[in-house]
This record gives structure tokens, C-alpha cells and sequence, in this order.
């Protein structure tokens, strides 16, 4: 009797899980359509009463507008690429260091005692306080962006990646070992597995950081990028084109989290059951 219903309470779990996403959706989806309405509101009344000059706040669609324009001309795009192409680099180059030198760390604690000092003691250094140093050592052209970038992004993603290896409990390791597990197995088999939700954390923290410091990078030196299309609209009083590239920049730090998301969903099929 109990056995014959665990496929129906399977199937119930499982369109109980597919409700709650649509729900989610709904719910993310609204949240957004609210804000837009908000901001349409405040725009709308602001052009119409004029408490103060209306520039200072542009509706969505005067902000839309101003991006199509861009687009029109051909710019948009190369700003985009541009900024896309110094993220890629600059968050793989991060993650690369990051995950080899956290995954070794985590499993050796002499590695661990000689790099964690110096981790902590440069990870409290504000990321802008490093920049003028890369300009100096790299000068003002991409290396000095693609530096600055992977630089900033390395601590957060060399941090969860020593947390998730060093937390991995003791009695997994020996119980593989006692079962005759060589070294590679252990780690493919044992250690990676079980490190990876903080690993993916971490990529996470890094792809939202690296969109909050392109901007910085591109401030100075930059001939193209959505940071150029800012501090150009600040030096000429372009608040639709700032305000644009800034929401450009938050789609697109939005859909980098959103392509970690459906990789932690794929490699972690057992926190996420379909």
C-alpha cells in the first residue's frame, strides 16, 4: 500500500516544485513591474509640476529612448562588447587563480598558513585604493582594466573555495579512503562535490563584483564601455545616457548570476530537484 503510493507522492512533489517556480516568477516579474511603474509615476509628475528640472529625473521612457538612439548610431554595441570582453577576462582570470590556489589551500594546511595572512591582509584594501597602483605598474590601457578586475574578483572566490574545502567532513574523506580511493578519485569523487556549493557562491560574488568595478576601471583611460558612456554623460549632463548604461550594467550582472544559477542547478542536481 505505501509502496504503491510513492510514485503519486513523487509526482505531487514534483508539480509542487514546478508551482513554486512559476510563483517565484511571478512574483520576480511583478516586483519589476512595479518598480517601472513607480518610476514611470515619479518621471511623469516631475515632467508635468517641474518641482525642480526634470533632467535631474528622466522617465523609463526618455532613459529608453536615449539608449535606442545609441543603438541607432552603432555605439551601443561596441560599449557593450567592450565592457562584456574586460569582464570575461578579467572574472576567468580570478576564478582560475582563485579556484586553484583555494582548492590546494583548503586540503593543505601549510599552503593555507602561508597564503591566508596574506589574503586577509590585502582583502580589507578597498579595490579603488589599488587602482591608481595598476595604472602606475600596467598603465591605462586593458591590462590595467583586466587586472584591476581579476584582482578584485580573486578574494571572495578564494575565500568560499578554502571554506567549502576545509568544512568537508573528515569522516567522508576516511570512509573513501578505508573503500580504497586513490588520491584523484578522492578529490573528483569526494572533495569537489562536496566543495562546490560554496565554489559557486563564490563565482557568484565574483560576477557581481566584477561589473561593480569595471565601472571604476573605466572611468579612467577608457575610449569605449558602458563606465565611458557614464562618466561621458556626467561630464556632459547626459542623465538618460547615465542612467541607461547603469541599467544596462545591472541586466547584464543580473543575467551573469542567472547563467551561475543554471550551472549550480546542473552540478547540484541533488539541492534542486526538478
Amino acid at each position: 500500500m505505501f509502496l504503491s503510493s510513492v510514485p503519486e507522492m513523487m509526482e505531487w512533489g514534483l508539480r509542487g516544485a514546478s508551482r513554486s517556480r512559476r510563483d517565484a516568477l511571478r512574483w520576480r516579474l511583478a516586483s519589476l513591474a512595479v518598480f517601472l511603474a513607480l518610476w514611470s509615476v515619479a518621471g511623469g509628475l516631475v515632467e508635468l509640476t517641474k518641482p525642480f528640472n526634470p533632467l535631474f529625473l528622466p522617465a523609463p521612457w526618455v532613459v529608453i529612448g536615449a539608449l535606442l538612439d545609441l543603438a541607432r548610431k552603432g555605439q551601443l554595441w561596441v560599449h557593450v562588447a567592450a565592457t562584456l570582453e574586460r569582464v570575461a577576462v578579467g572574472f576567468s582570470a580570478g576564478a582560475v587563480l582563485a579556484l586553484a590556489l583555494g582548492l590546494l589551500a583548503g586540503q593543505v594546511r601549510a599552503v593555507r598558513n602561508v597564503v591566508e595572512p596574506v589574503v586577509e591582509l590585502l582583502r580589507p584594501i578597498p579595490p579603488l585604493a589599488m587602482l591608481p597602483l595598476f595604472i602606475v605598474w600596467v598603465g591605462i590601457g586593458e591590462g590595467s582594466k583586466v587586472g584591476f578586475i581579476t584582482y578584485a574578483t580573486f578574494f571572495p572566490m578564494f575565500v568560499t573555495t578554502v571554506h567549502g574545502v576545509a568544512q568537508i567532513d573528515g569522516r567522508l574523506l576516511r570512509a573513501a579512503q578505508s573503500l580504497g580511493a586513490r588520491p584523484r578519485h578522492l578529490f573528483f569523487r569526494v572533495i569537489l562535490p562536496a566543495a562546490l556549493p560554496d565554489v559557486l557562491t563564490g563565482l557568484r560574488l565574483g560576477v557581481a563584483l566584477s561589473f561593480f568595478v569595471i565601472v571604476i576601471s573605466e572611468f579612467v583611460g577608457a575610449e569605449n564601455g558602458l563606465g565611458y558612456l557614464i562618466n561621458d554623460g556626467r561630464n556632459f549632463f547626459l542623465v538618460p545616457q547615465m542612467l541607461g548604461a547603469a541599467l544596462l550594467l545591472g541586466l547584464l550582472g543580473y543575467a551573469g548570476n542567472g547563467l551561475v544559477r543554471v550551472l549550480e542547478r546542473r552540478v547540484l542536481r541533488w539541492q534542486h530537484p526538478r
